[in-house]
């Protein structure tokens, strides 16, 4: 990426009030990011949905000079940026129309891995509710090695959660709600450390932005997002655990909860999860494998060794590459096999007759 195209990158996420979806339209509009910023004020203020208030801050250099020395800032603490149009931008997050157009990552774990799951709860988590969340991941990690904890490094259930994907040697992302120049809390640095060579963390705010309110409003979606899932695992009838369900479930995903008893103020939000159907039961990490049909590598259906010889060459490379990771989406296939896809929509349909793939939500293919 040229340092030109990195700095319009940044400049676009910065333009006060234009949000992630118009930005998207602007793109779209003019047809490449650099272009918005090189067009007159005159023809801005003629595009629906834009007026004179976001034409000026377009066309204020001020952003522009802020985001050169945010990419000088990223390109020497070797931190990857994800642009919404970039062929690395992870495929669950391109599913969802108010995902970031620019994010920021620093780690070494893959955002398009085979199995994904967001932990979520209170800040306030009960003795019993940090246990429940390291025995559900504990029990996860004897048959999904692979499997990578997503959450938001705050206290309580947060916390718990990457300590104890780290504890039983899985990858743990962690989404700030700051830039990387901050960690919040403080307490927590050393475990985020751990996490950028065992996982990683994400941000879609400037390395200098501080954790104010909104912010971490904002950064649920990238939680909900980047997953196959969400589990709640105790929360108040308020509060950021809560918005998160939510945001999964007008993304199509799976939402889970941990009931708990009905006096129980930080089981309270869990249970009105699963009374109100938004959220599935969930006891153990076994009710998790059964919902997303998560199996151990070990334990693949016979039936799809005696049909495997069946196959055409096409159908057989991609039953491999979708067993091999797990899940993946139609675009991710397409674009690694190079097939047209009106051709892969049709060799999907027919292996899902086939009964070999599984289509799941978000056109999200697993092997049966």
């Amino acid at each position: 990426m040229s340092e030109t195209s990195l700095k319009h990158k940044i400049a676009l996420g910065l333009i006060p009030r234009i949000g992630d979806i118009n930005a998207r339209k602007l793109v779209s509009f003019f047809g490449s990011v650099e272009a918005i910023f090189h067009e007159p004020y005159r023809n801005l203020i003629k595009i629906p949905g834009i007026g004179s208030g976001i034409a000026k801050y377009i066309c204020d250099k001020n952003y522009l000079d802020t985001a050169e020395k945010e990419a000088e800032y990223i390109t020497k603490n070797n931190i990857t940026t994800h642009f919404y149009l970039d062929n690395d931008y992870p495929f669950r997050l391109r599913q969802c129309d108010d995902s970031p157009v620019v994010f920021f990552f620093k780690g070494n774990c893959s955002l398009d891995a085979a199995k994904i799951l967001s932990v979520v709860g209170t800040r306030n988590a009960t003795t019993r509710g940090r246990e429940l969340c390291e025995k559900i991941i504990e029990g996860l990690a004897v048959g999904h090695p692979d499997l990578i904890i997503v959450s938001g490094l705050a206290y309580g259930i947060d916390i718990a959660s990457h300590k104890a994907a780290l504890a039983n040697n899985l990858q743990t992302i962690g989404v700030l709600a700051h830039g990387f120049k901050t960690t919040y809390p403080a307490i927590h640095a050393s475990t985020a450390k751990a996490m950028v060579t065992k996982g990683g963390l994400v941000t879609d705010f400037l390395s200098d932005a501080l954790p104010e309110r909104n912010n971490f409003l904002k950064r649920n979606r990238i939680i909900a997002g980047l997953a196959d899932a969400t589990l709640v695992v105790e929360s108040g009838i308020k509060g950021g655990a809560l918005i998160t369900a939510d945001i999964a479930n007008s993304y199509n995903r799976d939402v889970f909860a941990v009931p708990g008893r009905p006096d129980d103020q930080w089981a309270a939000g869990c249970n009105s999860l699963i009374k109100s159907n938004k959220a599935s039961l969930i006891e153990c990490s076994d009710d998790i494998e059964y919902f997303l049909n998560w199996k151990p590598e070990k334990s693949k259906p016979e039936v799809q060794r005696t049909l495997f010889s069946d196959l055409d060459e096409n159908e057989k490379i991609i039953f491999e590459l979708i067993s091999k990771q797990g899940e993946l989406n139609i675009d991710t296939v397409c674009r690694a096999l190079d097939i047209p896809v009106n051709k892969l929509s049709s060799l999907l349909l027919q292996m899902e007759f086939k009964g070999l793939l599984k289509c799941a939500p978000g056109n999200l293919y697993r092997t049966v």
